[in-house]
């Protein structure tokens, strides 16, 4: 296991330039990408291009709408992005298992279905063939993660073999964890349970050798942190007292997003909230494993909806939509002060964006984290003083084009106002035909000592490959490059502006 050294945050403090590509976006044979060649050849045209990050996405193992953002642990790894070519070099499998499998029609877009009935198929036969001969890094792996494998494994076999229900349908003794629950239960599916721990061991010995693999060519790890985890989680079932729910362990309140001016009913995101009283009575104990992992995970942290450790809103539990919610202080600037007694100076990217309060802006000047700025959102022509247009920016501050959430630069300019339109063109200096070209190249020039660019707009795709749409579901994190997408010619253009503009 890599050892947890943190950075001074100075690596955030120098010019720099980056690439968004999350994992599953990478091009390959088996229906999503992996952490396999394709991912080391990605780290390669990173180096040539003269970059200092890869960001990516939540690696976590996905749950009901293949949300990256609402996974079954904040500690698991995702078991689709384990590389079968790697497998079968480690004798686990034969090429016939893998190469003669039907992973999807489109090499653009990953099909959920196939891989969730494939995969699962394929890594039965790697656990005969594992358990033949089992590695000892694989009982050292387990007994150094064993705070959070032991839970999570025993939460996805039981969810087994509920037939894939989520845990608050389960017997009320299981639910709540009582003892011998949980002993009846884990001795009925010690099978699953460890089927589950063998694949947390492939993921991070794959993860792992690919992070060391980018960090010895000086490429870093922009890895994301959503601020919530899913009800139906491994998290809120093995720790109920870190989070607002009820004496049968289901949530009081929900996160989400009051109404505004894009959505009349609000955003109804589900997660339960936390008892953040709980969590500073125990010195936020919860919060430090969880940065721990991800300390080891990635170079870089970027924690998701930060504005919500000041104040967050609160839906009841079994609400329609967001409309009666309403807002609950946070634990503000103390959480941070007392991580960074046990962590130092942390290398974190708060997203800041949305709706800010005058205690929103106090925190983040407090805690010192870079905030983003996303171009997209600069266009307003109705707006006289908006913080987003370049000139605004400060360089303790990362610059996109725009984020996993926004349309491509191409999908945007079809969908905004004329009037939104002239104001980019004229701004940018820019016809519709160089507009993307020169918002990329105007983020990379801005004094904000970070900028990072989606793939998506540096190949010039249109708004067909949007990550993802909020609040919707059935069309989201399915877009995938192709190999030859991944030119040399994408690669020139970054490097060429990466040193044009100091980064």
């Amino acid at each position: 296991m890599p050892e947890n050294k943190v950075e001074h945050m100075s690596l955030l403090d120098k010019r720099a330039n980056g690439v968004l590509m999350h994992i599953s976006s990478l091009p390959g044979k088996t229906g999503i990408g992996t952490l396999g060649s394709s991912a080391y050849a990605f780290v390669d045209f990173l180096k040539n291009s003269s970059q200092t990050y890869w960001q990516i996405l939540p690696i976590g193992p996905t749950s009901f709408g293949d949300s990256p953002y609402q996974s079954f642990s904040t500690f698991a790894g995702n078991p689709y992005f384990i590389d079968l070519e790697f497998l079968e070099h480690d004798g686990l499998i034969s090429k016939e298992d893998w190469e003669n499998v039907n992973w999807g029609n489109d090499s653009t877009s990953v099909d959920y279905g196939v891989l969730y009935k494939e995969r699962h198929a394929l890594f039965a036969k790697v656990q005969k063939n594992f358990e033949k001969n089992i590695p000892s890094e694989y009982y050292d792996f387990c007994n150094y993660n064993s705070a959070w494998l032991e839970d999570y494994s025993l939460f996805m076999a039981i969810k087994d073999a509920h037939g894939g229900c989520s845990f608050d349908c389960w017997e009320d003794d299981i639910r709540k964890r009582e003892g011998d629950a949980v002993k009846f239960w884990y001795e009925k599916c010690l099978n699953r349970v460890s089927y589950y721990k063998m694949l947390q061991f492939l993921f991070y010995k794959q993860w792992y050798a690919l992070k060391k693999y980018a960090n010895e060519r000086g490429i870093k790890i922009i890895g994301d942190i959503p601020i919530y985890v899913a009800a139906d989680s491994a998290d809120v079932w093995s720790n109920p007292k870190q989070f607002y729910l009820d004496a049968d362990s289901k949530p009081i309140e929900v996160a989400g997003c009051p109404p505004d001016g894009f959505s009349a009913d609000g955003q109804l995101w589900g997660n339960p909230v936390y008892n953040w009283d709980y969590m500073k009575n125990n010195g936020y104990s919860w919060w430090k494993k969880r940065l721990d992992m991800s300390l080891k995970n990635y170079d870089v942290l970027r924690i998701d909806h930060f504005r919500g450790f000041d104040s967050y809103y609160c839906i009841p539990f079994g609400s329609s939509d967001a409309k009666n919610g309403f807002w609950r202080q946070g634990p503000g600037a103390d959480l941070f002060s007392e991580i960074k007694k046990t962590f130092g100076e942390l290398p974190i990217i708060a997203e800041d964006l949305g709706f800010l309060t005058d205690s929103v802006y106090k925190m983040l000047d407090e805690v010192g984290f870079p905030g983003m700025k996303v171009l997209q959102f600069a266009f307003d022509s109705r707006e006289t003083n908006s913080g987003y247009l370049p000139h605004c920016y400060k360089k303790n501050s990362v610059v996109y084009t725009g984020t996993h959430d926004n349309d491509t630069i191409r999908g945007w300019m079809s969908a905004i106002s004329k009037d939104d339109l002239e104001f980019a063109k004229a701004y940018l200096r820019a016809d519709e035909n160089n507009l993307a070209v020169n918002m990329m190249l105007t983020a990379m020039a801005t004094v904000s000592n970070t900028c990072v660019l989606t793939m998506q707009d540096l190949i010039g795709l249109d708004g067909r490959a949007r990550m993802n749409q909020p609040s919707t579901v059935g069309k989201n994190w399915k877009w995938r490059a192709t190999q030859d997408q991944l030119s040399e010619s994408v690669g020139e253009f970054l490097r060429r502006n990466t040193v044009l503009y100091r980064r």
